[in-house]
């Protein structure tokens, strides 16, 4: 009788329960394993990849450029140091900003946007000149 007794406290597992408390581990497991899954996909990759693009947004920087910064600041950098860049707000106004406080360059984007419209223009002279008349619709909603 005690044997049983101490068993029951101590947590003894029966034959029965043996077989039962595998399956409840993996059961147990498996939506764990999924929740980790869901954060590294939704939340620590994304964050990693913006991580990765804006160290190499800040290591392109160059005189010229056009930024604008955490605090919503824009202008000119006139010269980039180790750490720091020093920025033309003004004609007469330069102010010396972190690495890490520039949000964004607005240079590199609107000559992205520039390169990919001339692109786009190019193509659509290419296709005017192999058809001089537009395609007529074969079909139409309204009937004549």
């Amino acid at each position: 009788m005690k044997s049983f007794v101490f068993s029951q406290l101590l947590g003894a597992p029966d034959a029965a329960a043996a077989g039962a408390g595998t399956g409840s581990f993996i059961s147990t497991l498996v939506p764990f394993a999924m929740i980790i899954a869901i954060f590294y996909f939704l939340i620590i990759r994304p964050q990693n990849k913006k991580q990765k693009e804006t160290q190499r947004m800040l290591s392109a920087l160059k005189k010229g450029d056009k930024i604008t910064t955490i605090g919503g600041i824009h202008g000119v950098i006139q010269s980039v140091k180790e750490h720091s860049v020093i920025v033309r707000v003004d004609d007469d106004t330069k102010i010396e900003f972190s690495r890490s406080a520039i949000a964004g360059v607005e240079a590199q984007a609107k000559e992205e946007k520039s390169e990919k419209l001339e692109e786009k223009k190019e193509e659509g002279a290419e296709k005017n000149d192999e058809t001089q008349e537009a395609p007529k619709p074969k079909f139409s909603l309204f009937r004549k």
